[in-house]
């Protein structure tokens, strides 16, 4: 590199380290302005000869994660020069021990479990779910370390764009999975819309082109419209003397694609594609009233919609959040919601519980994330869970919105939306859990599995003589409950495998079998048993029995345990003689071939199969997911599954794009809706079957009150084929809406 374009980058550098001082100057003194100098020198020196995948500067990161820490997560120092570090002992010679002696312990520990979380994030490997649950361990020492990571999630996902275009949907799925559901739990509802957005642009990127493209023309309309609404309330609130600012904040692109697909609805019909925001500047112990004063302001203004009040002041949700949302009928015909919440709120809302460090609670007992990170203790630490189970209990529980419920004294419970009685029951004790008879819902005798709703008032009964039941898992939702119901039938499977062993102890000294190590593998393979206690379970539960044993003991006389095809006990099913292991033609074959599967190429040794989740067609963006059974299934890109599937087992997925000179048939699904009419259904049999090439396997209409619904199923060629005949049939007389199944229509 030339000297010129050295000086260059050095001045950049420095340009964005005096943009980092500036962001934290009113949350440092002298002393720390110096650590964070040291850190920042130390970074420097230390990554001077890496290049981020753009071809800048590496330190820009480690610069810009910085800075995120301090204006969009309201860290403090510390968090600066462990933002500054976080990838040094990763990626170069320095050791933590280095770190301990330049910057101390605190910063030390806080660099180790940014580290460890690294380890598990890495480009090459899955999620490595047992190591996230030993992180999220480490998470309850101190928060710095998932906060810091949030800031470097949301910056690598800023910059996305200079990965190649596999790594970009996998760092993209792993968001969705797990930092975006963090990032809400914690509170931080800018970051988690962001992290949302960023993922969709390279999961969705045409349907996120397409929204942020209405959300543009729209967007001189929506000024006008915002600053009609506003004009008499700002009016109003001034008689009234409140000291208040009023904001408009713009739904998300995921927000409102996730509403178009749950409401099915196009992008002109979302009502609240934007939300007005009242924040009051009042004193803690006047702010409730002041909110109430507002909303009944608003309220006498504008028609409100009974069944919109959420009042998260009262009742703040478990993240922290507190505010009052309320949705009024404006003067033009259009629903608009109104949040209205102090400045102290607003901080809580935007910056999480990270806020509460500046915004200290005057209220006694524990904070809201103190008690998150007890419950997570809790689940952790129960014996034995199934890693990959576990990660899906906590992102579900994460993500899930919440109820409000009381026990028999007035106490307040929060627990995830669609908890049943029997979640409530663990969330007290795990013995009132394992012990739960039935529960009582205000007075009314209800089943383990009901499900409540806020402001239920939950009673449970117990018996001792109750136990879990296997089927138990069916009736909980959340991983708390889960976790001990699991737990408690292990123990119970070890107890009831004791009595076996001492059982099948007896009924081989009958037939003067010695019960060894070797003799019990034997019998594992004689009955096709995965482990001596699924052996000594069966037993005791009377799945294998006295003929049982003698039969193999029969066989051991007749000439040696493994000379005949054995017979399964009667729970087993019939299994052919075991094979020598052969080389796996998928595996071999992309070894080969590493780049890119071409589906539709000549590939006569290698196994796909189109996913019946998703159904894609040529021209569809798509990859390919090599199954343990069923070869590779080939699913596309905005595939419901997808998610879950790049984000869990990344090193199963490999690029796939159509490669066919073949006019294949591949079967795919329209959804219609429309006015009734008469002879509909002629009507749209005769337009697809007039398009060249393509054949209805079903069709299915439902009409109701003069309107219907219904879907087909044909054989199309490839995407072009698919838009040509969705044209076609949108003029069809009757039809007002026509989308493809698993795919919504971001035009009306």
């Amino acid at each position: 590199m030339n000297e010129i374009s050295f000086e260059k980058e050095r001045s950049e550098i420095l340009k964005k380290y005096r943009s980092l001082l500036t962001a934290c100057r009113h949350n440092i003194n002298q002393e720390d302005r110096k650590r964070i100098r040291e850190a920042f020198d130390f970074a420097t020196k230390a990554h001077q000869d890496h290049r981020r995948k753009s071809g800048e500067p590496y330190i820009y990161h480690p610069i810009a994660v910085a800075k995120i820490a301090v204006e969009e997560i309201g860290l403090g120092a510390t968090s600066v020069i462990c933002s500054l570090l976080h990838d040094v002992v990763e990626d170069t010679d320095y050791t933590l021990e280095d770190i301990t002696d330049y910057f101390g312990e605190e910063v030390a520990r806080i660099i180790d479990g940014l580290t460890k979380i690294s380890d598990i994030f890495d480009q090459t490997t899955s999620i490595q779910a047992e190591n996230f649950r030993k992180m999220l361990l480490t998470l309850s020492d101190d928060v710095r370390v998932i906060l810091i990571k949030l800031a470097d999630r949301l910056h690598n996902m800023r910059t996305l764009e200079s990965l190649p275009p596999k790594k970009q949907l996998k760092v993209a799925n792993e968001t969705l999975y797990l930092f975006a559901p963090l990032a809400h739990r914690l509170g931080f509802h800018a970051i988690k819309s962001e992290l949302e957005d960023l993922a969709m642009k390279y999961t969705e990127p045409e349907v996120y082109q397409t929204i942020q493209q209405k959300l543009a023309d729209t967007r001189a309309a929506r000024t006008r419209f915002i600053q009609s609404f506003t004009k008499p309330i700002r009016r109003e609130l001034q008689k009234e003397n409140l000291d208040f600012t009023i904001q408009s904040r713009t739904k998300s692109v995921s927000s409102i694609w996730n509403k178009m697909k749950k409401k099915e609805v196009p992008f002109e019909e979302v009502y609240d594609i934007f939300a007005i925001r009242i924040v009051l500047n009042a004193p803690e112990e006047r702010e409730k009233a002041d909110c109430w004063r507002a909303y009944s302001i608003v309220t006498d203004i504008y028609q409100p919609n009974p069944d919109r009040l959420r009042d998260w002041i009262s009742t703040p949700k478990a993240n922290g959040y507190e505010s009052l949302h309320t949705t009024v009928m404006s003067r033009q015909g259009k629903w608009v919601e109104v949040q209205i919440r102090s400045e102290r709120m607003d901080a809580i809302a935007e910056k999480g519980y990270a806020a509460h460090w500046v915004y200290k609670e005057a209220r006694p007992g524990e904070s809201g994330i103190d008690k998150w990170l007890r419950r997570i203790r809790e689940i952790l630490k129960s014996a034995d869970v199934d890693a990959l189970d576990f990660i899906d209990d906590f992102k579900l529980n994460l993500f899930s919105d919440e109820i409000i419920v009381f026990t028999p004294k007035g106490e307040l419970r929060t627990l995830p939306l669609g908890s049943t009685a029997l979640d409530f029951a663990y969330s007290i004790h795990t013995q009132i859990g394992d012990n739960c008879l039935g529960a009582k819902v205000n007075h009314k005798l209800v089943a383990l599995s009901y499900e409540l709703k806020s402001g239920d008032q939950v009673e449970i009964i117990t018996s001792k003589k109750q136990s879990p039941k296997a089927d138990w898992l069916n009736y909980v939702t959340t991983a708390r409950a889960k976790g001990k119901i699991k737990s408690a039938l292990k123990e119970k499977r070890k107890r009831q495998a004791e009595e076996g062993k001492e059982i099948l102890d007896r009924k081989l000294r009958q037939f003067k079998i010695e019960h060894s190590q070797s003799t019990v593998q034997k019998l594992q393979d004689y009955f096709k048993l995965g482990s001596p206690l699924d052996l000594y379970y069966e037993v005791a539960v009377g799945n294998i029995v006295q003929k049982d044993i003698k039969a193999f003991a029969a066989e051991q006389d007749g000439g040696g345990l493994l000379s005949y095809i054995r017979k399964p006990f009667s729970r087993s099913k019939e299994q052919a003689p075991a094979k020598q292991p052969e080389k796996d033609p998928i595996r071999q074959q992309l070894k080969d071939k590493p780049d890119t599967l071409l589906i539709g190429d000549s590939l006569d040794n290698l196994s796909y199969k189109l996913s019946p989740c998703c159904n894609p067609i040529p021209g569809d963006d798509v990859f390919g997911f090599v199954t343990i059974q069923d070869g590779i299934k080939i699913h596309r890109n905005n595939c419901p599954n997808a998610v879950q599937l790049m984000s869990k087992y990344a090193y199963r997925v490999v690029k796939a794009k159509w490669m066919t000179n073949k006019s294949i048939a591949f079967l795919s699904g329209l959804r219609l809706k429309g006015i009734d009419e008469a002879g509909l259904l002629q009507t749209i049999t005769n337009a697809i079957s007039s398009e060249h090439n393509v054949n209805i396997r079903n069709i299915h209409l439902d009409t109701h009150d003069g309107t219907f619904e219904g879907e087909v199923m044909l054989y199309i060629n490839d995407t072009q084929h698919l838009n040509s005949l969705i044209k076609k049939l949108k003029k069809v007389r009757g039809i007002q809406k026509v989308t493809r199944i698993g795919k919504m229509e971001t035009e009306s």
